[in-house]
């Protein structure tokens, strides 16, 4: 049976911070989630159990020896050797391979022409066609449309080796994993189940940690409330003890008055060791605060100010089609959006959804600073801009779009002292900005790209809580069941809008 072994594996790029330390691991043929939040060294780990990096110390070790490994990066930007190989003999098992999802090696030709999501079935199949023992894939479904997605979800499940799967794609996760890694400040813990399963029993985990926690804290405040009542006693003692000192009774003889002062020198005395007690008590509570570790969570409304828009209608297309380079996308298009639409635009790839965004937003009603438009991709001059954009907003609103970006996973001291930031960082903060400055209407082209997962659930749970307008392209389907109740379907060059029953959030 293949098996990968991690012994105390530990590696970084700094020689101050270890990215993975002291990371023991056990790997079985079957489907492992690799989760965690951006930099914490998923793409890394993938990169250590694939070879293409050493550990700087403890050891990965494959059973076999020889095992094949194969590691699908996230960008995919020309046709690799293993791409060329399996469409040069589409036969046998490769020929199946194509079939399954869907591909034509005649569109080798055409490569840089061919969508994101395309290059990405490519480059699975070629992966697939040399059945490794260990299959790594990062970021799989990223530029994938439902289509595509459930047809790489299909051949993956056919594969019988180990594989690991780094992605923000919960359905994907859920769907075909049954095991979950997470990979979070350095550590790794494996969990059973899939992401939902494996996060349910995290969760709970955590509130374990939380509630000791709050029970060391009570033994804390209690020993310091002990602590300074001790010390005050011992202070009234000291003070009764100078007083007598100073003023002797007539009444007293010389040994009465001794014993006296012996007596409230043992009774000082035993103060004083009580106090050395509870201190010491004290410092070892204070040791295991010290050892828990929790992430910081926004503790109030990030919209308890929020002003909605004067005008009812944000956003206006009333065109008879839409045409891109001589070719109509969509025909009769008829579309509106409110200051208090949820819309989810869905279609598969090429269809025009990023070009009907950018047509409505032509047609904005409203001042464009009212609105926020995320595109799929920021390039780095906009990332650096928006950086720029950020530090010089007044206080009150820089204070509000640090709070998002806080929210959000960011720690915006960092953020703020960097030259550019990450793609994941870039997204958040563009995100932050709007929902910052309190814009009136959110225009998101698939948000989550470059994404981790937890920054995801918070991103659902800012969108949710959003007042504003929302209108949004997002594979993610979970995003999208608790954040929108409207869909525009875009098929055969029209646009369909389907409003669930009842008034409830869409059924994706």
């Amino acid at each position: 049976m293949f098996s990968v072994y991690l012994t105390r594996v530990s590696f970084s790029y700094s020689e101050s911070v270890p990215l993975i330390a002291d990371v023991s691991l056990h790997l079985v043929p079957g489907w492992y989630g690799l989760v965690g939040p951006n930099g914490a060294g998923k793409t890394t780990l993938l990169r250590l159990l694939a070879g293409e990096l050493a550990p700087d110390s403890g050891e990965v070790r494959y059973h076999p020896g020889m095992l094949t490994r194969t590691l699908c990066p996230q960008i995919v930007e020309h046709p690799t050797p293993e791409v060329r190989h399996l469409a040069s003999k589409p036969e046998g098992e490769a020929h199946r391979i194509l079939g399954e999802l869907h591909l034509d090696p005649a569109a080798l030709a055409r490569w840089r022409s061919l969508s994101p999501g395309e290059r990405k079935r490519w480059q699975v199949a070629a992966a697939l066609a040399v059945s490794p023992g260990l299959l790594l894939l990062d970021e799989p479904t990223n530029h994938l449309d439902s289509e595509a997605r459930e047809l790489l979800l299909g051949a993956l499940h056919r594969f019988r080796g180990i594989g690991v799967v780094v992605s923000h794609d919960r359905r994907l996760l859920n769907e075909l994993t049954s095991s979950t890694i997470r990979l979070d400040r350095g550590g790794i813990r494996a969990w059973r189940g899939a992401y939902d399963d494996a996060r349910r029993s995290w969760g709970a985990v955590e509130r374990r940690e939380r509630a000791s926690y709050a029970k060391v804290r009570r033994e804390e405040r209690l020993l310091e409330g002990r602590l300074a009542d001790r010390r005050r006693s011992r202070e009234a003692a000291q003070s009764r003890m100078t007083t007598r000192k100073r003023a002797k009774s007539i009444h007293d003889s010389d040994a009465r008055f001794r014993f006296k002062m012996k007596k409230r020198r043992s009774a000082e005395a035993s103060l004083g060791r009580e106090i050395q007690i509870v201190r010491r008590k004290l410092d070892r509570v204070g040791r295991k605060r010290a050892g828990f570790r929790f992430r910081k969570t926004p503790g109030r409304s990030l919209f308890v100010d929020y002003v909605r828009a004067p005008a009812p209608i944000l956003l206006d297309l009333q065109t008879p089609a839409i045409a891109v380079g001589g070719r109509t996308l969509l025909e009769e298009v008829r579309l509106s959006v409110d200051r208090e639409s949820r819309i989810r635009v869905v279609g598969p790839n090429g269809i025009g959804k990023s070009t009907l965004l950018a047509r409505l937003l032509e047609g904005a009603r409203v001042p464009e600073s009212r609105l926020l438009h995320l595109p799929q991709e920021l390039d780095a001059d906009q990332e650096i801009a928006l950086l720029e954009s950020t530090r010089r907003l007044v206080t009150d609103e820089r204070g509000r779009v640090l709070s998002f970006v806080a929210a959000l996973g960011v720690d915006p001291e960092a953020l703020l002292q960097s030259r550019r930031p990450s793609p994941g960082e870039a997204r958040k903060l563009s995100l932050a900005y709007g929902l910052g400055r309190q814009v009136w209407g959110l225009v998101l082209d698939e948000p989550t790209n470059h994404l981790d997962l937890p920054s995801i659930e918070r991103l659902e749970e800012a969108l949710d809580a959003y007042p504003g307008a929302l209108l949004l392209v997002t594979h993610d389907d979970d995003l999208a069941r608790r954040c929108t109740s409207v869909r525009w379907e875009l098929a055969d060059r029209r646009v369909a809008v389907r409003t669930p029953q009842n008034g409830r959030r869409e059924d994706a």
